[in-house]
């Protein structure tokens, strides 16, 4: 349940934390569906960052960092479940960008959130730096 607490808050910070000199549009019904995939994802994406096995990249995405931590039989899901995350946090990238009349925005959106992904991290949890995991 912290899990899901974590990111509905970094959920609800998006339109304070995207763009600070204007106001950024996060409310059409595309990504309204994008946020509510990503929430019931994460329930299940939770055990795997609490293990070490999935990680937040420095491009706003996860990755499977260490295929060792998850039982083989469940490696197939696992890379499933990462699939899925990083299409929807691309699409809503996007979807915010051009929500809000900017497309060009995209990088500087998926910047924006990576930063904040990795702020919001629980204790415990690997983020890139630099082109390195740490442990937060």
């Amino acid at each position: 349940m912290k899990s899901l607490k974590w990111l509905s808050a970094a959920l609800l910070l998006w339109s304070s934390l995207v763009f600070a000199q204007g106001n950024l549009d996060i409310s059409s019904p595309a990504i309204s569906t994008l946020k509510r995939s990503m929430q019931e994802r994460h329930t299940q994406l939770a055990p795997l960052y609490e293990s070490g096995a999935v990680g937040l990249t420095a491009e706003g995405g996860v990755t499977v960092r260490d295929a060792s931590a998850v039982p083989l039989a469940q490696r197939a899901q696992a890379a499933a479940l990462v699939a899925a995350e990083n299409a929807d946090r691309g699409a809503l990238y996007r979807e915010i960008a051009r929500a809000n009349g900017h497309p060009e925005w995209e990088a500087d959106v998926r910047m924006t959130f990576a930063g904040r992904w990795a702020e919001r991290a629980r204790p415990g949890w690997w983020i890139q730096q630099g082109g390195n995991w740490v442990r937060k």
